[in-house]
């Protein structure tokens, strides 16, 4: 991961040597620093750009990937920013000296870059430096760079160009902490400041326009005054007029960067979420990998929701993107040749995005995103503004009613796409000037225990949204719970879908249905697992409850699909 929480908000709960160490270095660059300049907003064009881009690839890719390990957190040794000297990982020493052995033959910056515009990417931002300390660049002010290996090639200069010959906008990740150089977090930080502003120079001008700067810091002691930002940012404006940094930089920056999490609704201010497309940032062997369908859901709710999604790979330590992955990308690259109207140039609303639904606009058009579900027609707010037609993106007419303060759509499921069915509502003036509406939850449900009552994000709720990712989950001391929802409606099941978040640990349960104030039972089953699935005989009733008899370690369920 990039940025790990410390395991104490306080600084001072470090340690007191840390905590010392720490307010001389504060106290004495506050003295330095003086009152923030009034830099230079980011440009106006350049951001519009960013955001109509909408989706980039992340690469994380150094020395780290010989030992399949994740970058810098996999090394040893003392983090003086973060008051930590863990012993578990690769000793400093042995993860420092990966480098000599390090050399992907195998890599090509124009197959790189093939392969995101493959996946319908526009823009691609490379570790530049990590945590750890190692240039990806022929910097001149160090030795412990990729020039220096047996590779002894610039790799940043090779994909930079690679970039602006394809027409693909280049970002460059940079660590400004520095867990190898032996001034960092010192008395001397002042000369380590030097150090690190010298390689963003470098960045910035040796590797022609680069349009994106993503700083990472978030752990440790992070001020405007910690990295000298007085100094810095005019640089970076002078140096790159267009370019948009992230706030992980003592919190000045253009963007907010939601990490393995999809951000909220927010459409006046920019972000990015950036996430990764296995388990781990860099190159890991045998890696699970997202679902193609929940690559897609996430891009969808991130544009939904105004961000972007910076999607990240790790290269194998030969220099080739792993061909697993690069098969999904490509068949996230089929979904977007069709649906990459509703993507590029959008912005999101007029509804907040929820894990069924999604919309995007632009001009006189809304795109409706309807991710999955098992109902023939959608309602939703109603809009300030007309509806002139509706149609699937990829053809097909959609009956459409605005009436009693709803807009219902209406699809036949044999038209429906399992994943996303996309709807493109043609109105009679602007989407843009259209309010911003919330669609109300239709998820009724309640259960008899939440884990430490943490209803947001692991109330009953979640075990009916149509979303893998979420689940219900309980206390660990618990054996029985129930788990009940319930429709506006009488409503026949034929067949029952659960998935246990964590399968195992239901040993018995029934499936029920409210008959005035009794519960009556469908039938009794023993273990659940990820995939179980039941048919039965017609049941109709407006609540159907999960019993669980006996359990183990706290059940917790995923999704629970009446049908």
């Amino acid at each position: 991961m990039l940025i790990r929480p410390l395991q104490n908000k306080s600084i001072c709960s470090i340690s007191c040597v840390f905590s010392t160490i720490a307010i001389l270095i504060v106290s004495e660059l506050f003295a330095l620093a003086g009152n923030p300049p009034d830099f230079p907003a980011a440009n106006p064009d350049a951001l519009a750009r960013w955001q109509s881009n909408r989706f980039g690839m992340f690469i994380h890719f150094d020395p780290c990937s010989l030992t399949g390990q994740e970058i810098s957190w996999s090394r040893a040794g003392e983090r003086r920013d973060r008051g930590e000297n863990p012993k578990d990982g690769t000793p400093a020493a042995e993860y420092d000296a990966l480098y000599h052995q390090f050399n992907p033959t195998n890599f090509d910056a124009r197959t790189w870059v093939s392969i995101a515009k493959s996946a319908g990417m526009k823009y691609i931002v490379f570790t530049a430096k990590h945590h750890d300390g190692f240039a990806m660049f022929d910097s001149k002010l160090t030795d412990y760079k990729i020039t220096q290996s047996p590779f002894g090639r610039d790799l940043c200069a090779e994909l930079a160009q690679a970039c602006h010959d394809a027409g693909i906008s280049l970002g460059f990740y940079y660590s400004p902490p520095d867990w190898h150089h032996p001034d960092f977090f010192t008395t001397n930080q002042t000369e380590y400041i030097k150090y690190f502003q010298g390689q963003v120079r470098e960045l910035l001008s040796n590797y022609g326009q680069v349009d994106e700067l993503w700083f990472d810091t978030d752990g440790g002691v992070n001020t405007p005054e910690t990295w000298g930002n007085a100094e810095l940012f005019p640089m970076i404006r002078k140096l790159q007029p267009q370019i948009l940094v992230t706030t992980r930089c003592g919190g000045w920056g253009d963007f907010g960067t939601p990490e393995q999490r999809i951000g909220g609704f927010q459409n006046d201010a920019p972000w990015e979420t950036c996430m990764t497309i296995g388990n781990q940032w860099s190159w890991k062997p045998d890696d699970q990998l997202k679902p193609v369908a929940q690559i897609i859901k996430t891009l969808v709710l991130c544009v939904g929701g105004d961000g972007n999604l910076l999607f990240n790979v790790g290269p194998m330590p030969d220099g080739r993107i792993e061909p697993r992955q690069v098969d999904e990308l490509k068949q996230v690259g089929a979904w977007m040749d069709k649906n990459s109207e509703s993507i590029y140039g959008t912005r999101g609303g007029p509804w907040k995005p929820t894990k069924a639904i999604a919309s995007m606009r632009k001009g006189d058009v809304i795109y409706v995103h309807i991710l999955g579900g098992h109902v023939d027609t959608i309602e939703l707010p109603d809009l300030a503004a007309k509806v002139k037609s509706a149609s699937l993106l990829n053809g097909g007419e959609v009956k459409f009613l605005q009436t009693d303060g709803k807009l219902a759509l209406t699809i036949p499921l044999a038209l429906r796409d399992a994943n996303d069915t996309v709807v493109k509502l043609k109105l009679d003036g602007s989407a843009m000037a259209l309010p911003v509406l919330e669609i109300p939850s239709t998820i009724k449900a309640t259960a008899s225990n939440v884990y430490q009552n943490e209803k947001a994000d692991f109330g009953a709720q979640q075990a009916f949204d149509d979303d893998a990712q979420t689940r219900w989950a309980t206390d660990g001391n618990i054996k029985h719970a129930w788990l009940a929802t319930s429709f506006a409606a009488p409503k026949t099941i034929r067949q029952v879908k659960i998935s246990e978040a964590v399968a195992g640990r239901v040993q018995k349960f029934e499936l029920q249905y409210r008959d005035g104030s009794d519960w009556k039972t469908i039938f009794i089953g023993t273990t659940l697992g990820e995939d179980f699935q039941k048919s039965f005989s017609p049941v109709t009733a407006r609540e159907f409850r999960l019993n669980i008899l006996d359990a183990t370690g706290g059940p917790t369920i995923g999704e629970v699909e009446l049908l």
